[in-house]
């Protein structure tokens, strides 16, 4: 049967004036919309309920097994207003197939791809009042299933679950304008993900065990964690919540730009691939391999290795300038931003908004 949802508009949205304030100065995930999308799945009903509601508190009790067992996984995606005025969302559907991979992962149900698109949709529509205009800004999306069965047992998955999709009104490090290059450490007590385990999902139970690093990155002065493999602890794999790329010197005229290749530790994120896929038809050639940190060292000492960058929904493309370590700290070429990371962050944000074709089908119109 097909899953209809029911709109439910708010008796109380936020007022004009308030709602103005808000997408002048937007930060990010601190404001949330009048509206959220719900749905219900129980072993009995299947997917149910579903609605675009008043943003609401949510009603849990205490032995929830979301609260005890951590059986919970999100998505983060975007919708913009484009330069035209037309609102879009930027490949939706990677979300969903992800978000699907997800719920394989941690025993939960999946939700049919039309359906996590088509909640987004209507969301979105609902809210269009609060997607911000200009470079940088956005509808930041974050739909999210808990599980909601009452019980303390642990050896099966939970019975029911609320999916939910909630909304906030984002600009991620400082915006549209040229971004300032990260310093970052690497972490090297500290293990994100190995193999066999959920590294490659976007389980919430991968992000708590993160803080602990986060905050030895901050205590050094560091803005982000670099995460290394579980093994050997030799190997980069990805930084914080973002994937890295590496950009080395030109040859007869053309750069290449290296990711660490999928290994199942790693997250494949959508700008990640999307730039896979852009960074060739701007005359850079790409690879997915594996880079050490003394090699990253040693290529960035010898002017092999020219830039970095990490990349994900929430920042686009950021530069990483340097690099801080327990065995001692380095610069990536000058340490600002390189004309490569700048090329690609540009070209990616401009066929989001409108201003450049989209040759991939990427864009998802709205409204």
């Amino acid at each position: 049967m097909p899953i209809s949802f029911e709109i439910r508009p708010s008796d109380h949205p936020v007022p004009d004036a308030e709602r103005q304030a808000v997408l002048a100065a937007p930060g990010f995930g601190e404001h949330f919309t009048d509206h959220m999308a719900t749905l219900r799945w129980t072993t009995e009903q299947g997917w149910h309920e579903a609605r675009v509601e008043p943003y609401a508190p949510l009603s849990l009790d205490p032995a929830t097994v979301v609260f005890h067992y951590a059986q919970e996984f999100f998505e983060g995606m975007k919708a913009y207003r484009q330069d035209g005025g037309a609102i879009v969302m930027f490949r939706p559907r990677w979300n969903a197939a992800r978000f699907n991979r997800t719920a394989r992962r941690l025993a939960a149900p999946q939700l049919p791809e039309d359906v996590f698109v088509r909640m987004l949709e209507l969301l979105v529509t609902q809210e269009q009042d609060w997607v911000p205009s200009g470079d940088g800004n956005s509808l930041y999306l974050r739909p999210f299933m808990i599980a909601t069965q009452r019980g303390l047992g642990f050896t099966l998955p939970s019975r029911s679950y609320l999916l939910c999709a909630i909304a906030s009104p984002a600009s991620y490090l400082g915006g549209g304008g040229t971004p300032r290059p990260l310093t970052v450490w690497l972490s090297e007590d500290y293990t994100r993900a190995a193999p066999g385990g959920t590294g490659d999902v976007k389980a919430a139970c991968n992000y708590a065990p993160a803080f602990a690093a986060q905050q030895a990155a901050v205590a050094r002065g560091c803005d982000q964690v670099v995460w290394l493999d579980a093994a050997e602890h030799v190997w980069v794999e990805e930084m914080g919540g973002m994937n890295l790329f590496f950009v080395y010197a030109a040859k007869d005229g053309r750069h290449r730009i290296m990711t660490p290749a999928l290994t199942g530790t790693l997250l494949p994120g959508v700008t990640r691939d999307s730039l896979l896929h852009l960074a060739p038809t701007l005359g850079i050639d790409v690879e997915e391999g594996r880079i050490s940190v003394d090699q990253w060292r040693a290529e960035c000492a010898s002017g092999e290795l020219v830039e970095v960058f990490a990349c994900g929904t929430a920042a686009t493309v950021i530069p990483v300038g340097a690099v801080r370590s327990a065995s001692g700290d380095w610069l990536v070429g000058d340490g600002g931003v390189g004309p490569v990371t700048l090329m690609l962050r540009q070209s990616l944000m401009d066929i989001q908004y409108g201003r450049a074709p989209d040759p991939f089908a990427w864009i998802h119109k709205v409204c």
